[in-house]
Order: structure tokens, then sequence, then C-alpha cells
């Protein structure tokens, strides 16, 4: 398939509206999410049957948590902060993990496009910029869509242990603000249980 029918599917469509607009980012995290289900042969998660973790906070880590089903709220979708374009699917069913990284420029843009990149975060960028920065993201974006797997990944089995199950646990009021707090989340200051808000 090509980049125009990859970002027709129904399942592109779901990342794109999920994330707010098409862009390498989501395009990366896309593949890696595709590439790591297809690698563990499980299908989404509806419960939290496969873990993902991933190692950026950045526009990629959408595309996982809408093709997993991984999600902070279901307590499968984990956040490592270490800049990484990475990705481990970990699966309860069969034990199996798979880990899913970047090779190096996967998703570096040329000069051109990150000059227009620092001048829209910095807000300095004109009409004309602004038109050409979309032209360059949206051709960045079908080129990892197009691209395989294996150019754009390094894609082995994951040495990481499964993490325990999402855990329910009654909430105790903080001793200094008074919102209810889960309890193992509450830390001992001089003797008063309070939340992690409060201990700063």
């Amino acid at each position: 398939m090509n980049a125009l029918e990859i970002m027709s599917s129904k399942d592109f469509k779901q990342c794109e509206i999920f994330h707010g607009h098409v862009c390498p980012g989501l395009s990366v995290g896309y593949k890696a999410a595709k590439a790591g289900m297809a690698w563990l042969r499980e299908n989404r998660s509806m419960d939290e049957e496969i873990v993902a973790v991933v190692e950026t906070d950045a526009c990629s880590a959408d595309a996982v948590q809408v093709l997993t089903g991984c999600t902070f709220g279901k307590g499968n979708f984990i956040y490592k902060d270490y800049g990484k374009m990475a990705l481990t699917l970990l699966s309860r069913k069969t034990g199996q993990g798979v880990r899913v990284a970047a090779k190096g420029n996967t998703a570096k843009p040329n000069e051109e496009h990150m000059a227009l990149i620092q001048k829209m975060t910095a807000g300095e960028m004109n009409e004309t910029e602004r038109k050409r920065f979309q032209e360059l993201h949206f051709q960045r974006s079908c080129m990892i869509l197009e691209t395989p797997d294996e150019e754009l990944f390094t894609i082995g089995a994951a040495d990481m242990q499964l993490p325990g199950k999402a855990r329910i646990e009654p909430s105790l009021a903080c001793g200094r603000c008074g919102e209810p707090v889960m309890q193992s989340k509450l830390e001992n200051i001089q003797g008063q249980m309070i939340c992690r808000g409060c201990a700063g």
C-alpha cells in the first residue's frame, strides 16, 4: 500500500483523529505499533492483555495507544522518559515481548524542515513558510509510511519483565489538602500522610 492508501485506512484515520493531525511522528508510531503487534501476533488489547512501554512522550505515543488499546487509564500504557522513538509490547497471554526501536534517521527532518519547525515553535512563521512546512511535514509522513519496517526499525525480542496489573485500592484524604488519594501514593511526612503534590 502507498502512503495515501494507508492514510485512508480506518486504523490510520483513528490515529489521526485521536492525535489531531498527520505528522511524521504519528506515522512512525503507526508503523512501530503495527510492526510490534504483527511480531507478537496479537490483536488490539480490550483490557490488559497487552502492555505497551513507550520511551518518548512525542506524537508517536498517540498512535501506539490507538492501535494497541493500551492506555494510561487501563494501566497498561507505561511511559519512560528516555527521549527515544522506541516501543516495547508485552503479551500477558504468551509472556513474549517485542521492542521496536527507530534507526538513526527514521524521523529526522532535513535542514529546511528543521528550520521551519524551529520557526513554528518560536511563533515566527509567516503564511508562506507555514504552507511549506505543511508540505514538508506531509512529504516526510508519506516517506515514513512507504518505507519498509526493517529500514525504519530494529525489531527483536524484548527482555523485560511484565509489570503487575493495574491496582484498584481505596483512597484516603491527604492530611494537608484534604483531597482523596490512592492509599499507596501517600507519603509520610513528619507523621502526616500527605499527597505527592503537597509533599512537593
